[in-house]
Formats: C-alpha cells, sequence, structure tokens
C-alpha cells in the first residue's frame, strides 16, 4: 500500500502497473493509475493453514478484501491452468476468467555462469559411473522431501548392490535455521535416511547459492520433484533446460510443465514405489534419459522462455493501452 501511494508522486506517472502477489495495493494504485495488472500465482487464503473458529473469523474479512480488491485488477494472469482452476474455485464472486502466463526462466542467468565440478560442489569423492538423482525443494513438510528417500530405499530392492552403491540422492532446498520447521523437517529427514538404510547414499545440501545451484542441475542425471498439488513449480523447467529428465507427481502445475513419457515422467501415486519404478526405468536406460533431457529443453525454449513471457505480455499491454 505504501509503495502504491508513493506512485502518486511519481513524475511522470506510469500508464500502466503491473502489481504481484499482493491484490490488497490495487484499489489504491486505481485512484490515479489508468490501468492495472495483477499476476496471481496462488490465492493467499489458500496458502493459509486452515485453523479453528477464531482463525475463521480473523481470515474472514481479509479472504473477503483479497477477492474484491483482486477483482479491481484491469487484467488479470495466472500462472498456470492448475491455479485458474483454483482461482475461479476460490474467488466465486468473480465472474473474470483469468488468462495463463507461464512464469519464464532466466536462462541467460544459467547460459553464462560458471558451472563446477560436482565432487567440488560436493566436497566429497563420488563412485566412477555415479547415477546422481536430485530433489531441489524448501525444507517445509508440504514439499514431501520424504517420498525422494523412500523411493531411494525402494530402489535399493530393485538394484544389485554394485548398481545401488553408484546411485546418490541429493536433497537441496532453502533451509532457515531461525525457522522452526525447516531445522525440525531436515533432522525428520536425515532421520528417515538413516532408518531406511539408505544414508550413506543421501547428502543434505541447505540453501545451496546460485553457482551450486547450477552445478546440481547440471551434474544430475534425474531430476525428482516430489510436492503434490504445486501450482507451478519453476525448478522442473530449470532441470529441463540443462536437458533433464524430470519425475514428479501427476498433479497441479507439473501436468502442464512435464510431458508425461517425452520429457519426463508423471507419476500417478504418490508412494516411494510408484516414483521408484519411473526412476529405475530411466536409471537403466541412458538412451531414454537423453531423449527425455533433449526434449525438455526443446519446450522450455519453446513455451517458457522469456522471450514467450515478454510476447504475451507486450500484447496485453498494447491492448489495454488503445
Amino acid at each position: 500500500i505504501y509503495a502504491a501511494c508513493w506512485l502518486f508522486f511519481f513524475t511522470p506517472r506510469p500508464d500502466i502497473v503491473f502489481c504481484d502477489l499482493v491484490s490488497v495495493c490495487i484499489p489504491f494504485l486505481r485512484l490515479f493509475i489508468p490501468r492495472v495488472i495483477y499476476y496471481c500465482h496462488h490465492p493467499d487464503q489458500v496458502l493459509t493453514a486452515p485453523g479453528g473458529s477464531l482463525k475463521s473469523l480473523y481470515r474472514a474479512p481479509l479472504n473477503y478484501l483479497e477477492e474484491v480488491t483482486t477483482g479491481q485488477a484491469d487484467k488479470i494472469f495466472v500462472n498456470s491452468i492448475y491455479t485458474g482452476k483454483v482461482f475461479r474455485r476460490t474467488f466465486t464472486r468473480l465472474t473474470v476468467t483469468p488468462e495463463i502466463l507461464y512464469p519464464s526462466l532466466h536462462t541467460e542467468f544459467f547460459d553464462k555462469s560458471y558451472v563446477a565440478p560436482l565432487e567440488k560442489t560436493l566436497d566429497r569423492k563420488l563412485p566412477k559411473d555415479s547415477i546422481v538423482l536430485l530433489s531441489i525443494n524448501r525444507y517445509e513438510r508440504k514439499k514431501n522431501l520424504e517420498l525422494a528417500i523412500e523411493a531411494l530405499a525402494q530402489l535399493k530392492t530393485k538394484l544389485n548392490d554394485e548398481q545401488f552403491r553408484k546411485i546418490l540422492l541429493i536433497m537441496a532446498g532453502g533451509y532457515d535455521k531461525r525457522v522452526e520447521e525447516n531445522v525440525e523437517y531436515h533432522l525428520e529427514l536425515v532421520g528417515l535416511a538413516d532408518e531406511l538404510g539408505v544414508a550413506d547414499n543421501v547428502i543434505f545440501m541447505r540453501s545451496p547459492s546460485d553457482s551450486e545451484k547450477v552445478s546440481l542441475l547440471k551434474h544430475c542425471d534425474i531430476l525428482i520433484y516430489t510436492p503434490p498439488n504445486e501450482h507451478f513449480g519453476i525448478v522442473p523447467l530449470e532441470a529441463m533446460y540443462f536437458e533433464k529428465p524430470v519425475v514428479a507427481h501427476n498433479s497441479g502445475g507439473p501436468m502442464e510443465t512435464i510431458v508425461n513419457e517425452k520429457t519426463g515422467f508423471l507419476v500417478k501415486d504418490l508412494t516411494g514405489e510408484a516414483f521408484a519404478e519411473k526412476i529405475g526405468e530411466l536409471i537403466k536406460d541412458q538412451e531414454t534419459r537423453l531423449k527425455f533431457g533433449k526434449a525438455g529443453k526443446e519446450r522450455v525454449i519453446s513455451t517458457f522462455s522469456f522471450q514467450a513471457f515478454t510476447d504475451q505480455l507486450s500484447k496485453t499491454v498494447d491492448n489495454l493501452l488503445k
């Protein structure tokens, strides 16, 4: 709201303001800005954890305010078809149909980044001909990271000892020691790996730097994406740009980014056994891994590139200014 009000004193005032994530500022912008575009990543009221009667009373006016202010935008984008469905199911008072505007990747950053050897990034010597499985997600329970460890444990039953020794699962993600959930969940995952007898095959990385992330994406063989009903999910696109096949749950945004059996696998059941089956297929078939990876990069460039994002947004801006 403060930033929106500050624009009142800005000279010259913009003809259009692109408002991202938070809609409460839109009524203030509409007082002196001709056009407002709102980009909804996910309704805030859906992201908050459910509570009792007191929380429901507390959230009621906030939820109403979010819906009313969102509807005051001249143009509304959502980041996926899945989010569009959630939008219409949540904001029942609104009659507007939001347009899909897929997020883009900053591919230029990836292209220009120095790629460190994986052993340097991990500070660890790896077995010859290692197969590296990668999971990148914040250390939050809703990300369902234990699924990757459970899948690894199932792989142990499908591979012989020599094959399994070459398998390495890297669990990398955002971590803040001040956030209790991050600390607790990380410890739970470490304990789970030990309990399932796969601790020697798992490396946990907390808050990898951008350069470390690039190294992980470049050198991994398969990306495992575990969150169910993710409203979009940028990590699969990043892996696809690095020509890596992706194994994800058949729900949410990955249903739009991943083409099943062409750029990766969309797994119907959210179980370690089901994920392990598809991961195992890719481990045993390098040709398919390479084929999926090449198709994945082509898909990112054609559909999710910065140029595709720019072209669609520029067309909308031109139409609003007519």
